[in-house]
């Protein structure tokens, strides 16, 4: 009897321990998983800190990359304070604002190059970047005051694109300025042993890109080029520049047409100048753009 009631107590000192040992257990169970929790908890801390430092770091770069559009965007407004007011200040311009805008001088192409953004005064709706013509009527005086330090004789006239074909060839009969059509026939400014070589002071062209083999021979013999160069074109080799669309037959009429007119004054040429008619067909009923 006693026996067994040793053994009672035995076993019930033994659940005790067991059941001491489950709760040890569990509390650290609970305790590791406290712990796993808050470890969990800091990392979720430590992203969160993480993203709102990102984020913050590309709000001010943002906020630095606005900056500089506002500071740019006032450049340009500043620019076209200078420029817009002589547009409207009934600044005698070479021929009517009306004139220049049925020709499309002002009209240029979808692409601006670094050297021709300043001569730039917004883009249209459909993406084509518009000249300033006043700065354009600037730029034709200039040009042809350029062109009239130079003789006929000493002087020739380069354009490959069909377009200006008709204004140049006025333009050759009008100046007495030799011009190439169509064709550039190649050395003829640098081989010596060509039968139809020549020397002249002045390679005059109609676009950079097209007519680039005169060009590269000006540069070869290192005399000055004459240029009439689109918002896609890139300047750096070219002495002078006209701005204007150089890609449409009635721009590149009324340039060449106000360049002959401006050559036979300033060198004081005995000859007629023709209508603008002959330089460009139907002017007459060219519409200017509303």
């Amino acid at each position: 009897m006693a026996k067994t009631k040793k053994t009672d107590i035995d076993e019930s000192k033994n659940d005790e321990e067991v059941e001491a040992k489950l709760e040890a257990d569990e509390e650290k169970a609970e305790l590791k998983e406290e712990k796993k929790e808050e470890k969990t908890e800091k990392k979720i801390k430590k992203e969160e800190t993480d993203s709102t430092q990102d984020k913050k770091a590309k709000l001010l770069e943002r906020a630095k990359k606005l900056a500089g559009e506002v500071e740019e965007a006032e450049k340009l407004v500043n620019l076209k304070k200078k420029i817009k007011p002589e547009e409207g200040e009934g600044k005698e311009t070479l021929v009517p604002m009306e004139d220049y805008l049925k020709s499309s001088i002002h009209l240029g192409t979808r692409v601006i190059t670094p050297d021709m953004r300043k001569y730039v005064y917004r883009r249209r709706a459909d993406g084509l970047a518009v000249f300033n013509t006043a700065l354009l009527d600037d730029m034709i005086r200039e040009g042809g005051e350029f062109l009239a330090k130079f003789a006929p004789e000493n002087a020739i006239i380069v354009c490959k694109r069909e377009a200006g074909w008709k204004a140049v060839q006025k333009f050759s009969e009008i100046t007495g300025i030799k011009a190439f059509m169509k064709k550039y026939p190649a050395g003829i400014l640098t081989n010596t042993n060509l039968d139809n070589f020549m020397e002249t002071d002045l390679v005059f062209i109609c676009d950079p890109w097209l007519d680039k083999n005169a060009l590269e021979d000006a540069i070869r013999i290192k005399i000055p080029v004459l240029s009439i160069c689109d918002t896609n074109n890139f300047i750096k080799r070219i002495t002078k520049i006209v701005p204007g669309n150089n890609k449409s037959a009635k721009s590149l009429g009324l340039i060449l047409y106000l360049l002959t007119k401006l050559y036979i004054e300033k060198r004081k040429l005995n000859v007629e100048m023709p209508k603008i008619s002959e330089f460009v067909d139907d002017w007459e009923n060219l519409q200017a753009p509303k």
